[in-house]
């Protein structure tokens, strides 16, 4: 039986999000993120706590921006992050910084 972790990993494979994507949100290594999207395994710890919030984000940003555009805008250099990339910065632990992007964003579309 699939755990609830297990589903996110797989519904951000579906969004388009690669084992490069989960790795480098994550710092976990490319075939450790593979198994993850294949379900042979699931995150645990910090690892799972990294991808935990970037499925928080990702439900934010699917109500804001195409889906298949997330991926792209987490791998793009953002000017308010100071043109560091959505995923690096989340897998340094700064998962902060890209929510308060977002909910800018999310000001700016509810007028």
């Amino acid at each position: 039986m699939p755990t609830a972790i297990a589903s996110e990993t797989t519904r951000l494979g579906e969004l388009g999000l690669t084992d490069d994507d989960l790795a480098r949100a994550t710092g976990a290594a490319r075939s450790t993120a593979r198994a993850w999207l294949s379900e042979r395994n699931a995150p645990t710890g910090e690892r799972a706590e990294r991808l935990i919030e970037l499925a928080a984000l990702v439900e934010r940003l699917e109500r804001l921006i195409e889906r298949d555009y997330i991926p792209i805008w987490l791998r793009k250099p953002v000017p308010a992050l100071n043109d560091d990339k959505p995923l690096d910065v989340i897998g340094s632990g700064e998962y902060r910084k890209v929510a308060r992007l977002i909910s800018e964003l999310e000001g700016t579309t509810a007028s």
